[in-house]
């Protein structure tokens, strides 16, 4: 099942502290701004820095209504971060699955949901220690 290949992911993967961001950083704004774009829903960023246990600085978190949504949020955020930062994501995952997407910018994760996994999961919930901000 492609949801738990995405849980999976982030308690493997290890954080890497050598560049932080802020929720000023070109990456971060680009990331909100493409998702925005795409018309995806209830996006928040969950500020992990100060968790020790977290595998990376933000998670950004967003619906999307249905999964050519869920697709065409994902496939523009990577588009979107490649052309203005020169990045590719470290990993994607969910793609097949159509219900979850994680892209994985090492310091930044991005998790596009269909409503139901997000509320089942809830990944806000499970980081609440976590600074929360609406985008």
């Amino acid at each position: 099942m492609h949801l738990n290949n995405n849980l999976k992911l982030l308690e493997t993967r290890k954080k890497q502290t050598v560049t932080r961001i802020t929720r000023n950083s070109k990456l971060f704004k680009i990331i909100i701004h493409a998702i925005q774009e795409k018309k995806g829903e209830k996006i928040v960023s969950l500020d992990l820095k100060k968790i020790p246990e977290a595998v990376t600085d933000f998670f950004i978190i967003c619906e999307a209504s249905n999964p050519i949504q869920l697709k065409a949020i994902a496939d523009f955020v990577e588009e979107e971060v490649k052309k203005k930062c020169g990045e590719n994501p470290y990993k994607h995952e969910g793609r097949q699955g159509e219900q979850w997407i994680l892209i994985d910018y090492v310091n930044v994760v991005v998790h596009i949901m269909l409503e139901e996994p997000r509320k089942f999961y809830k990944l806000e919930e499970m980081w609440n220690d976590a600074a929360i901000m609406e985008h």
